[in-house]
């Protein structure tokens, strides 16, 4: 079956799944399987203090029972929270995970040293919080190492290898969840492994409670132990699942999403429906934000073929167009409209090169339609 966003939301868990997968069998084995309303609990609990929509609450709450049977899985997605200005509810909802997911370490500008070493001793779920003094310009050269540790620490069997002492060689293991908090975007290749999670602001006629750790944590408790316990009883049958995926989905979101969609459909009732639709509408919109400069460029340059209906453009005449697009970083490239240099920079990564065109009676360097076609059907 394609999955799609109508198709998602038309089919119901017991016609796409048998009774023994999404955990309506009367097998002994299912017992344990059923705890009726956690996941529904789950997805109120934190909307009670931080304003987020449907998709977004059924995301985080399937990613809060993943924290608790993530070692079923090959690879944990992250769950990257950003908003585009402060005081728009990531710390809030940080929070209140940590009240929820599974060994809690909230953390603010850690060392690369101390990360490794805390995710091989102890496992935790990282809740890294305040990504923008991390990765922002001033620091992010600072940080490289620990960039690096994430772009690869969402997959079983990724290591770190350190020299301890004088001579003796370790691996330290950072595979554990991490949920990642930051105003703006995160970097590219971070952003591409996470489910994203975008907060506003909380506008006037929406609500949130006051959050009091200390009036909380009994209600959070029991919703704490029946994820663990689900957990406990779940994983052998999570480390079998082979969900289905929706083609809509490209194969990162696809990786991202497989352990969650794995956790609805032993669920069951409309959880294996639903998040399908939360999947391909937080993680298949119109908007990427975190899409990388060079397949941003790539489209830019397929609209500027398009509108002007031409084979070819000359370097010049194209850093100027790009220049035009308002909606796009090429006007302010590093301070200065993108220039041909630059243009030429970027598409070397896809083995685009400029040549030698005819244009009217002029020869300049510039760029054939054609040379892209095999880039577009790729990247763009």
């Amino acid at each position: 079956m394609k999955w799609d966003v109508e198709t998602a939301a038309s089919v119901s868990a017991t016609s796409s799944r048998p009774a023994e997968t999404n955990g309506d069998a009367g097998s002994q084995g299912d017992k344990g399987l059923r705890v009726p309303g956690l996941l529904d609990e789950l997805v109120v609990f934190p909307r009670r203090y931080v304003v987020m929509s449907e998709a977004q609450a059924r995301a985080v709450a399937l990613w809060i029972v993943h924290t608790h049977a993530f070692d079923a899985a090959d690879a944990s997605p992250y769950l990257a929270v950003t908003s585009p200005e402060k005081r728009s509810g990531k710390s809030r909802l940080f929070e209140v995970l940590e009240l929820l997911v599974a060994n809690p370490w909230k953390v603010i500008t850690p060392t690369e040293a101390v990360v490794f070493r805390k995710i091989a001793a102890d496992r935790p779920t990282l809740l890294l919080d305040e990504t923008d003094a991390i990765f922002g310009k001033k620091n992010g050269e600072n940080y490289e190492g620990l960039r690096a540790l994430l772009n690869a620490g969402n997959r079983r069997g990724t290591h770190v290898p350190r020299c301890v002492g004088t001579s003796q060689l370790v691996s330290f293991s950072v595979f554990c969840p991490k949920a990642i908090a930051g105003i703006g975007g995160l970097p590219d290749t971070i952003a591409d492994r996470a489910i994203p999670i975008r907060l506003r602001r909380k506008a006037r006629g929406e609500h949130a409670e006051r959050f009091r750790r200390r009036d909380v944590e009994a209600e959070a408790e029991v919703l704490y132990m029946n994820a663990s316990a689900w957990a406990e009883h779940a994983r052998p049958r999570l480390a079998e699942a082979r969900p289905e995926l929706p083609d809509a989905l490209d194969d990162r979101a696809q990786d991202a999403w497989e352990p969650l969609f794995a956790i609805a459909d032993l669920f069951g009732d409309q959880w294996p429906a639903g998040a399908r639709v939360a999947a391909l509408e937080l993680s298949n919109g119109c908007d990427h934000e975190d899409e990388s400069h060079g397949v941003r460029l790539l489209s830019d340059i397929r609209t500027v073929f398009d509108e002007r209906g031409i084979e070819r453009l000359a370097s010049a005449t194209l850093a100027a167009a790009l220049a035009e697009i308002e909606e796009s970083p090429w006007a302010e490239w590093y301070g200065k409209p993108i220039t041909a240099a630059a243009i030429a920079r970027l598409l070397d990564r896809y083995e685009i090169k400029p040549k030698v065109i005819r244009v009217d009676e002029d020869t300049p360097r510039g760029y054939r339609r054609q040379q892209f076609a095999d880039a577009w059907e790729r990247y763009a």
